[in-house]
């Protein structure tokens, strides 16, 4: 059934009552935030976003007696919007509450577009993004280019990961080896478990140990089974597949740091089922087709949009097998998908 269109005033409405809603909700931080510098903070330290709850956020001590601790902490108004993974100074109030006082500066961010469009950063300081999926939900190439054009953009190394090996069978083998084998072919890792069984995940843990690391991919494909297998204390909810759809149901409802014991940090992040690329511009969606890095600048024409034009490069790639067409639709799908703008 097709979705509901919203009218102008509707929209209008909907876009009011969220905006008096934030309103309010400032003003009580607000108020909560004078009431704690009123009775005095702690020195100024070092600490790190593990989880954020709308306006305020959980931050890990990194030092001091309190080092490994967790706070409840309020933000300064002044600071730009935080994500889990940022590393921050602040202050500590009374009865386990904080206050933020400045953000330290990102190493790598990963964003998406909301629902409105605008940019929103997903996790920070992150060097490795898992992209996660399975056979079923059936897993679609566009997908996960999408996922490896952001991670491109965002210069943070991906890890392709097929959990739920076990449900390969005689009809979908042949379609998961083919997607697969384009993979591997253009050098990306890509590993195999199942994290119902647990083969393949002593790999997995060896490859994120040392790193900051994000899961990210449809729901159902079993993210928060994954985390449970790898900190089986964390205790993270799982959802079923949705009987009527196939697809998965939401089981993360915020993002939130988890720390290995041999080192290195996993963020948790809620399912995404389409990764927009509305801030990314068309020379970003082309450097992350790794395999044009060779064959761009070469066409005949400059401004050829390698669709039919004479000489193109990258169709007589194509052609030639240097490019797969799996990639090729992936990319036209893609770039049709991005704004104008982005030309």
């Amino acid at each position: 059934m097709a979705k509901r269109q919203l009218n102008r005033r509707q929209n209008w409405r909907i876009e009011k009552i969220q905006g008096e809603r934030a309103a309010r909700a400032a003003k009580r931080e607000s108020q909560a935030l004078e009431t704690l510098e009123g009775g005095g903070l702690g020195p100024e330290q070092t600490g790190l976003v593990i989880a954020h709850f709308g306006v305020q956020v959980e931050v890990e001590a990194q030092e001091g007696e309190t080092s490994g601790q967790v706070f409840r902490c309020h933000l300064r108004a002044n600071l730009p919007a935080l994500v889990t993974g940022d590393k921050v100074v602040w202050r500590a109030g009374n009865q386990g509450i904080g206050v933020i006082v400045a953000q330290l500066p990102r190493t790598t961010e990963l964003c998406r577009p909301d629902t409105r469009g605008q940019l929103k950063p997903v996790a920070a300081n992150v060097d490795l993004i898992v992209i996660v999926f399975a056979p079923m939900p059936e897993p679609h190439a566009n997908l996960i280019d999408r996922y490896l054009v952001a991670a491109e953009h965002a210069g943070i190394r991906p890890l392709l990961l097929l959990n739920k090996f076990d449900l390969i069978d005689e009809q979908n083998a042949p379609a998961l080896n083919a997607l697969l084998e384009v993979y591997r072919t253009l050098g990306y890792p890509v590993l195999e478990v199942s994290a119902h069984h647990g083969n393949g995940m002593q790999d997995l843990q060896d490859q994120l140990d040392g790193h900051i690391s994000v899961f990210v991919g449809q729901s159902g494909v079993g993210k928060s089974s994954l985390v449970n297998s790898l900190l089986p204390e964390v205790g993270t909810r799982v959802g079923p597949l949705s009987e009527y759809s196939g697809q998965g149901t939401h089981t993360t409802t915020t993002a939130r740091l988890f720390h290995f014991p041999r080192g290195g940090d996993l963020i948790d992040s809620p399912g995404i089922r389409e990764f927009g690329l509305g801030h990314v511009s068309r020379a970003d969606v082309e450097a992350g087709f790794i395999e044009f890095n060779d064959l761009l600048g070469r066409c005949r024409f400059r401004d050829c949009k390698h669709d039919r034009e004479p000489g193109c490069a990258l169709l007589k790639a194509l052609e030639d097998g240097r490019v797969q067409q799996q990639r090729m639709n992936s990319y036209r799908s893609i770039i049709a998908s991005l704004p104008e703008s982005s030309y």
